[in-house]
């Protein structure tokens, strides 16, 4: 069984975030990804790198993994993954993209625009609740649903 919580920001310390993961929107339109070795899609987002801190992250992840060149990126929460009683923390972001480039070369195999998450997704446990949550916060500062 997962438990996802969800945490105010400065709740959790940045040395125990190890993960980014960003929702993020080009021309009104949700982009999710397609790892090389996979046929499931996901939300954007990837480990953190040593020395690196979780909004480096999210902004190196997004470059990498949708060629996104100028965005305006937005803290949403921190969140935890509980599986068996080990919780791993990381922290959601959401993206409007205003200018994508070439799909840089790494692990991601293409990118698609979609209205809805899709139904094969690599993290269906975890990704839905992830997305509800940005979902709630974009329509909090945007005012759209």
């Amino acid at each position: 069984m997962i438990l996802i919580d969800f945490y105010d920001q400065k709740m959790i310390e940045e040395e125990k975030i190890k993960f980014a993961v960003i929702t993020a929107f080009y021309n009104g339109q949700l982009i999710v990804v397609r790892h090389k070795e996979r046929t499931s899609w996901e939300i954007p987002g990837g480990h953190k790198e040593e020395f690196e801190t979780s909004e480096e992250t999210a902004k190196r992840e997004l470059f990498e993994e949708t060629g996104a060149k100028i965005f305006e990126l937005n803290w949403v929460c921190t969140y935890s993954v509980n599986r068996k009683g080990k919780k791993s923390y990381g922290q959601l972001y959401y993206a409007k993209i205003k200018e994508l480039g070439e799909l840089p070369e790494s692990e991601i195999e293409e990118i698609k625009l979609v209205d809805v998450l899709p139904g094969n997704l690599t993290y269906p446990l975890i990704q839905p609740s992830l997305f509800k949550k940005a979902k709630k916060y974009i329509e909090s500062v945007t005012g759209r649903t």
